[in-house]
C-alpha cells in the first residue's frame, strides 16, 4: 500500500539518518550527463536496469522499479549541470518516512564524476535494510552509470 513521506528538503542529503553515498567517473562530459538525468526521464529504463517505467509529471516523475516498488517524486533541484535532486513523496515502500536522491556532477578531466546520495529515513527495520542492501545498491548504481556512458558515447 502506497503512503506519503514526510516532505523533507534538501539539507536532509546532509542530515538523514541513513545515507548511501556512491561516485564513479566516467567519460561523458557533465552537461550530457544531466540531460539524461533531468530532460529525458523516459529514457531511465534504457541505462537504469532497475528502473522499468519513468515518467515527467507536473513538478515532478513517478517511477516504477522493477519487482514493484512505485515512486511519486518532486524534483527538488535541477541546477544545470551540477545538481540533479528530488525526493519521493508517495511510495508502497514498508517502513519508509523520508528518502531524497541528489546526483551531484563535477568535471573530472574531459569527463564526469557522478556522485549519487540516497538519504534515507524510517523505521528501524527499514533503516537495517537499507544497510543490509548498500553492496547491491552499489552494484547497480555503478553498472547504471557505466550504461549511461555507453548510451551517451553512442
Amino acid at each position: 500500500m502506497a503512503h506519503r513521506l514526510r516532505p523533507e528538503g534538501l539539507d536532509f542529503v546532509g542530515t538523514a539518518p541513513v545515507r548511501l553515498v556512491f561516485s564513479r567517473e566516467i567519460a561523458a562530459a557533465p552537461d550530457a550527463v544531466f540531460r539524461a538525468l533531468a530532460e529525458d526521464v523516459p529514457g531511465w529504463p534504457e541505462w537504469f536496469s532497475a528502473v522499468a517505467s519513468a515518467r515527467p509529471t507536473e513538478g515532478g516523475r513517478e517511477v516504477r522499479l522493477r519487482g514493484g516498488t512505485r515512486f511519486e517524486e518532486s524534483v527538488l533541484a535541477a541546477k544545470a549541470p551540477e545538481v540533479y535532486a528530488y525526493r519521493v513523496d508517495v511510495t508502497n515502500t514498508p517502513g519508509t518516512r523520508a528518502w531524497i536522491e541528489e546526483w551531484r556532477l563535477a568535471p573530472a578531466g574531459t569527463g564526469t564524476r557522478v556522485r549519487m546520495t540516497f538519504a534515507l529515513d524510517g523505521t528501524a527495520a527499514f533503516r537495517a535494510v537499507c544497510r543490509l542492501v548498500r553492496p547491491g545498491v552499489g552494484r547497480a548504481f555503478g553498472d547504471a552509470v557505466t550504461a549511461l556512458d555507453r548510451r551517451l558515447a553512442g
